[in-house]
């Protein structure tokens, strides 16, 4: 898999199909309690662009002044969540054919994770705090 591929992904039933670019090969796992219920364990997802739906169209829920979340209104797997007016997404891993093509390298959300898991990979990890600072500074910046 080639950097910049645009990579074909879809829920469990098929009826949501849609198609994305990974900005790169690495995924990150958010602890935050809203990703926690919405998937029913933590989102492992890839940050993409050009998400383009090819088959029916998600479920929408917005699940904050500034995020929304789309799933498959049949089958009910999460696939994505992203900024309201963005251009980019964070999907699901586990949409796509291959979801070992990415590298585990980030944590967000850490102060909120239950204490009764960790993960043993050695990733980069950020608190809810450090996370919102970094959004809003990349938002003043002009690059989200």
């Amino acid at each position: 898999m080639g950097k910049n591929a645009k990579l074909n992904g879809r829920c469990l039933c098929g009826a949501v199909r849609f198609e994305a670019t990974p900005l790169e090969h690495q995924m990150g796992v958010c602890h935050c309690g809203m990703c926690r219920r919405w998937s029913g364990g933590t989102f492992m997802a890839v940050e993409c662009e050009g998400l383009q739906i090819v088959g029916e169209e998600p479920a929408i829920y917005r699940s904050s002044d500034w995020g929304e979340r789309g799933f498959c209104r049949k089958c009910g797997s999460s696939l994505f969540w992203r900024g309201v007016g963005g251009d980019r997404a964070a999907v699901s891993i586990h949409a796509f054919e291959d979801p070992d093509a990415f590298a585990f390298v980030s944590e967000i959300f850490v102060d909120e994770k239950p204490a009764n898991y960790a993960f043993a990979n050695d990733t980069k990890k950020m608190t809810g705090a450090e996370v919102i600072a970094a959004f809003t500074a990349k938002q003043d910046s002009g690059n989200a």
